[in-house]
């Protein structure tokens, strides 16, 4: 029988992907190259391209493999409450990791990680909950779509080079052209990098899709109950 090669038995999916998320955020997406990631891992090329035949496939693997720390919520929780849990936790994974969420692009997010502890576990809680699955589909997609933007646009691990990047590209503004944007750079810049940013509008959409909220019977504003005149 054959033996296993040693070089293999080094390149798991959980070394390969810890070593390829430790060469994008320490170098940029440009630096991860299947030479390189063989490299850092001391393995053959051939080993890697083994385990992983394409960039897409190492992408997929390094996603799944970040999925895999998301939260197993316990069941019977509050609607409103795990799917916050839920997607406050993807989304700073996302943010950790700007170099990946940047190579995948427009690439579908999906890995058995993933699919069991976010979009299966987040569909039935809102079936459970009363929604129709247009419903459960139409309110995972915004959530989801925030998040990922959210991660997308602004690498949160250096706020201070993001600000003064947009500093400067205000500071090119002529202000009669642009009064909004140059009249008050200083309050601006900041929120460009606030996390709040992004956890103030998951609880508008999750207060807004919340089934628990919406079977609230209506108070009548007069005090006064029953039909009106």
């Amino acid at each position: 029988m054959p033996r296993n090669s040693p070089s293999l038995d080094r390149a798991t999916p959980d070394r390969i992907a810890e070593a390829a998320l430790r060469l994008v955020d320490e170098s940029g997406p440009g630096a991860l190259t299947f030479r390189a990631l063989a490299a850092r891992l001391g393995i053959s090329l051939a080993s890697l391209q083994r385990r992983c035949t394409d960039l897409a496939g190492l992408l997929d693997l390094c996603t799944d493999h970040l999925a895999a720390r998301l939260p197993e919520i316990e069941p019977g929780t509050d609607w409103a409450e795990a799917t916050e849990t839920r997607f406050t936790a993807l989304y700073r994974l996302l943010s950790a990791h700007p170099g990946l969420v940047a190579l995948r692009g427009a690439r579908p997010w999906l890995g058995p990680n993933l699919l069991a502890r976010l979009v299966e576990p987040q569909l039935a809680d809102s079936l459970a909950a009363g929604m129709t699955h247009r419903e459960a589909i139409t309110v995972y997609r915004r959530i989801y779509l925030l998040t990922l933007g959210s991660a997308s646009f602004v690498d949160h691990r250096d706020p201070r080079a993001t600000q003064a990047l947009t500093r400067t590209a205000l500071a090119s503004l002529d202000p009669a052209d642009h009064p909004a944007l140059t009249g008050d750079v200083a309050a601006i810049l900041p929120v460009l990098t606030d996390h709040e940013v992004y956890y103030g509008a998951l609880r508008q959409l999750v207060t807004a899709a919340d089934p628990a909220r919406a079977a609230r019977p209506s108070t009548p504003t007069d005090g006064k109950s029953g039909p009106t005149a």
